[in-house]
């Protein structure tokens, strides 16, 4: 399926679970998510990737070796986990998970909804 942007939202989301996820720092895909108080369910993941590289001083403070696994898995607190899904209603949505800590209460990381798309013929 082609998309193409429909328009950039860059909010932060509450998504939600219908199992807890194994791993806090890598939960993989929501079951569904909130939204301007409207709650958008996940039928279909259609793409992933992940962004663990590191950038500008964090990225001069390892061997070059630890970097390379590092980016390739993941280090604590680095990185963003990138999911193309498809609601029940049929919109399709690029949401991220950034795994950087906000502060020392929340070390989680958040959820975003980065922008929404449109699928179009080729």
């Amino acid at each position: 399926m082609a998309t193409k942007p429909l328009r950039f939202i860059g909010e932060p989301v509450e998504v939600h679970f219908n199992q807890p996820p194994t791993l806090e720092k890598k939960p993989g895909p929501p079951d569904s998510f909130t939204w301007r108080g409207e709650t958008f369910v996940i039928t279909e993941i259609l793409s992933e990737w992940h962004d663990y590289a590191r950038y500008g001083r964090m990225a001069r403070n390892m061997t070059a070796e630890h970097s390379r696994r590092a980016g390739q898995r993941g280090s604590w607190g680095v990185g963003q986990d990138y999911y193309r899904i498809q609601t029940s209603n049929g919109r399709i949505f690029d949401l991220y998970y950034d795994r950087a800590p906000k502060s020392v209460d929340q070390r989680k990381g958040a959820w975003f909804l980065d922008r929404e798309l449109e699928s179009f013929s080729e």
